[in-house]
C-alpha cells in the first residue's frame, strides 16, 4: 500500500564536490566560473560553497577524489547538471575565460544542448538548456 507524500515542499539540491584542495577550487570556480566564494570553513579550509545565481555547490576536502580514476574512464560522469537560460552564451564566457571543455556543445537526443568542463579535481559540471 502506497502511502501519499506529504505537502513538504523540496527547494533544492546542493551538490558536494570532493577536492584536494578546497582554496584552489573555490578559486577555479570563481576565477573560471564566474561564481562566488560564499565561505570557506577550516584552517586551512576543509569545506567551502560557491554560488552563481541561484546555484549552489559545496566543496569538500578528500586526500584523492574518489570520482577522479572513474572519471577519467567515463566520459560522461556527470556529478551536476546546470540549467541555464543559453548553453552558447555561458560557453562562450566559459571559452574567453580560458576553461578548458570536456565537451563542446552538443545537442542531445534526449532534448537538451549540453557543454561539459572538467574541474581540477576532475569533477564533470553540465551546463545545459532546453531549446
Amino acid at each position: 500500500m502506497d502511502k501519499a507524500m506529504s505537502d513538504v515542499v523540496l527547494k533544492s539540491i546542493v551538490p558536494i564536490l570532493f577536492v584536494r584542495d578546497v582554496s584552489a577550487s573555490a578559486d577555479f570556480y570563481r576565477e573560471k566560473l564566474g561564481f562566488n566564494v560564499d565561505f570557506l570553513h577550516g584552517t586551512p579550509p576543509f569545506y567551502g560553497s560557491v554560488s552563481r545565481g541561484a546555484v549552489c555547490l559545496h566543496l569538500r576536502f578528500v586526500r584523492q577524489p574518489n570520482f577522479a580514476e572513474l572519471a577519467a574512464r567515463e566520459i560522461s560522469l556527470i556529478l551536476a547538471t546546470i540549467e541555464v537560460s543559453d548553453v552558447q552564451a555561458i560557453y562562450e564566457e566559459l571559452n574567453e575565460r580560458g576553461v578548458e571543455f570536456a565537451q563542446t556543445p552538443t545537442k542531445q537526443p534526449w532534448g537538451g544542448t549540453d557543454v561539459l568542463i572538467r574541474d581540477p579535481d576532475g569533477n564533470v559540471i553540465s551546463f545545459v538548456s532546453y531549446e
